[in-house]
């Protein structure tokens, strides 16, 4: 009877244990056809026209080229000079973005009277609007009628920069921006992982005599090591895709100082119609970061391991 109550409850838990799969799977399945149809299939189709020419007029005029277009890519100006605007952001953004953020974490973690508040200031330019944001900005570095401009001259500079109207300061302005834009958002993430830290560690290096610097070098910055890894790689993907910013603010502008990678891609697609060569520019996009990104990957291993 027993063998027989068995044999009859193994095909119920076969069925229970697909009827659950089919339902996980049905959770998954609309953001996996969202992933294939919009990001999977456009991906492929940009490694098939980067050996191809196409202006998207006409669909049977996509004409192979082989290496042609890498070849153009290679004498084209702009494309060497948008990947030294996109060089220059990221060196500007990366390392000002990670320390800043990790001093505000510091500070909005200790006992200060409204920390709470000084929390939701820092974090507020993140959940703002780009848009309302690079306006903002815009007003307080007008190189005429600006209040940072107006604040240096009264304080005796006789020709305050020109930021985003300036081949030489539209670049940092766009740094700036970007910092305090994005400042907010690794702040909490940082606090996350100092939060995280025992107690305990502080307060026993704190009786063995250890002053602030040799707490933050012996304890702090060894637990957070993952996390600043973690907000480098972050922070140089947005970096190398930025775009938003640049087209809101400069357009590319002046001149060609702040025409970073993506803006010359979306120039040489949407505006020029070349979408042969801009998905060569955007292989060449995908291969940086996917470089850098390993690189960074092995160098915390290696300083994992050191520590």
């Amino acid at each position: 009877m027993s063998k027989t109550n068995t044999v009859s409850a193994a095909p119920k838990k076969v069925n229970y244990a697909r009827r659950k799969n089919l339902v996980a799977y049905s959770f998954i399945l609309p953001n996996f056809i969202g992933f294939v149809c919009l990001t999977l299939i456009p991906i492929a189709f940009s490694f098939v026209l980067s050996v191809c020419e196409w202006d998207a007029g006409n669909a049977s005029a996509v004409t192979f080229v082989g290496l042609n277009n890498f070849k153009k890519m290679i004498s084209d100006s702009t494309f060497l000079i948008s990947i030294k605007n996109t060089a220059y952001y990221s060196i500007g953004v990366v390392p000002c973005t990670l320390a800043l953020s990790l001093l505000l974490a510091m500070l909005m973690n200790c006992n200060l009277k409204g920390r709470t508040f000084f929390r939701a200031v820092i974090f507020f330019p993140y959940v703002a609007s780009l848009v309302a944001v690079a306006v903002v900005w815009n007003a307080l570095f007008h190189p005429d009628s600006g209040p940072v401009n107006q604040l240096l001259t009264a304080l005796g500079v006789q020709n305050p920069p020109r930021w985003a109207a300036s081949t030489v300061w539209a670049m940092p302005t766009l740094i700036l921006l970007s910092i305090w834009k994005n400042v907010g958002y690794y702040t909490v993430v940082y606090l996350a992982a100092l939060q995280g830290i025992p107690r305990e560690l502080r307060e026993a290096a704190t009786i063995d005599g250890a002053n602030a610097f040799q707490r933050f070098k012996s304890i702090t910055w060894p637990m957070v090591t993952p996390t600043t890894f973690f907000v480098t790689i972050m922070l140089t993907i947005y970096t190398f895709k930025v775009f938003d910013i640049m087209y809101i603010t400069t357009q590319g502008g002046p001149g060609r100082s702040t025409n970073v990678l993506v803006y010359h891609i979306y120039n040489k697609a949407f505006i020029s119609l070349q979408f042969g060569y801009a998905s060569t520019l955007s292989i060449v996009l995908f291969a940086i970061v996917l470089v850098i990104t390993l690189l960074q990957f092995r160098v915390e291993k290696k300083f994992t391991s050191y520590l």
